[in-house]
């Protein structure tokens, strides 16, 4: 009989929600990133303040995806976790798994047609799964995941809609919710948002897209996300060293 994985991630994620110390999470895209750079990531992450390590790309293939998580794993002494874009994009060789469900658009395929599709991978897997309610906010301009999910991102300017979303994960069993204002957003998710979600929901809140500085990680570290997530910003070089300490 296969052993049950451990609740490493989401036990981690719970403890931040309970202490109010937010969690850093760095997302590594190989679409965007060679394996070189992803070590070099990996290897900062171990010497930072950053707690775990998010891959996915829209276009990664399987393939690429397991030499990415070997690099990642092979550097890093960080929980590396699955942020996938496809049900291809699965591998035993992560330590979690965030099972998405876009709970903010009306696209099936994306609600639970790919999560259907990877059940038969999953099962009896040595990978913690986490069911996560992901809400897309429009940051501004059209993102990868607007484009490729074919959804409607929540209006920046509609915090009822955005709470009403995230608690209807929760109730539908969602383990965590995962607010994304998407790669490259030209704003990142508004602490009005941010706050209204906060206030409604009792599982743990990831925040990310947009997140460029310190004072971004603050301002969602404050409004309630018990995880903020960085993507373009360290893609572009600036590596969020100190911005727990700054907290």
């Amino acid at each position: 009989m296969n052993k049950t994985p451990q609740r490493l991630v989401l036990d981690s994620l719970q403890k931040a929600k309970e202490s109010g110390m937010p969690l850093l999470a760095v997302l590594a895209d190989p679409d965007k990133a060679s394996l070189r750079q992803l070590s070099e990531w990996a290897y900062r992450s171990s010497q930072s303040e950053v707690d775990m390590l998010l891959i996915g790309g829209s276009l990664l293939e399987r393939e690429r995806l397991e030499l990415c998580v070997d690099a990642l794993k092979k550097a890093a002494r960080k929980p590396v976790v699955l942020f996938p874009g496809n049900f291809l994009q699965v591998t035993a060789r992560a330590d979690a798994l965030l099972f998405l469900s876009l709970i903010s658009g009306r696209n099936a395929e994306l609600l639970i047609g790919q999560q259907v599709a990877a059940a038969h991978l999953l099962k009896n897997r040595p990978l913690e799964i986490i069911g996560t309610g992901y809400v897309l906010i429009d940051g501004g301009r059209q993102t990868s995941v607007s484009y490729m999910s074919q959804t409607m991102p929540i209006p920046g300017n509609k915090p009822d809609i955005a709470a009403m979303t995230a608690l209807a994960g929760e109730l539908l069993g969602m383990q965590l919710i995962y607010l994304d204002a998407g790669s490259g957003a030209e704003v990142p998710v508004s602490v009005e948002v941010i706050e209204r979600v906060r206030e409604v929901i009792n599982i743990p809140l990831i925040v990310g897209g947009g997140i460029r500085s310190a004072s971004d990680f603050r301002a969602a570290a404050h409004a309630g996300a018990d995880m903020v997530v960085v993507g373009t910003a360290a893609e572009k070089g600036s590596w969020p060293e100190n911005w727990k300490s700054e907290l």
